[in-house]
């Protein structure tokens, strides 16, 4: 992918594994309460988003801590964050902190990297956009925050458009 040698170097997620994303939520059920009924729930709501394509066509930032691409259109990874959390109210995105989050694929932050280094980053990653992308599954993964400690929990297919 076009994002991983940046995010091996300037996402500290990319250590936990976490592959390179679009959070639909984040914090979810805790690792330890994920059970099959979690998983169905999570299953069942998701039949409402069917697979869509985007494009991640320019780099964007949260102030200068973290470097991000962002999707285009965005309005379907909106709507697969609505309909978890519709079903799971106890899970706010970022704990509340960001009511309407802006969907995003993160390539770096300042817990890992320097601002020099995302800034040539994404100079670097503005010469190969656009990146087409085909959604049509959502992963459930689940861990600490940790290295090595994620692990795919449940993969969900999204209906076809």
């Amino acid at each position: 992918m076009v994002v991983g040698p940046y995010r091996r170097v300037l996402d500290h997620t990319a250590s936990w594994p976490v592959p390179a994303h679009v959070t639909v939520l984040y914090p979810f059920v805790a690792p330890d309460r994920i059970t099959e009924s979690v998983i169905d729930d999570v299953r069942a709501c998701l039949v409402t988003v069917p697979t869509f394509t985007c494009m991640f066509s320019h780099v964007a930032w949260f102030g200068q801590d973290v470097v991000w691409l962002a999707p285009d259109p965005d309005a379907s990874f909106r709507a697969l964050t609505e309909v978890v959390v519709r079903r799971f109210p106890e899970c706010l995105p970022y704990q509340g902190a960001h009511p309407d989050p802006t969907p995003h694929l993160t390539v770096g932050s300042t817990r890992l990297a320097d601002l020099d280094g995302m800034q040539r980053a994404a100079t670097d990653l503005r010469a190969k956009l656009p990146i087409h992308a085909r959604i049509d599954c959502v992963r459930l993964i689940a861990g600490a925050d940790t290295p090595g400690s994620w692990r795919t929990v449940s993969e969900f297919a999204l209906p076809p458009a």
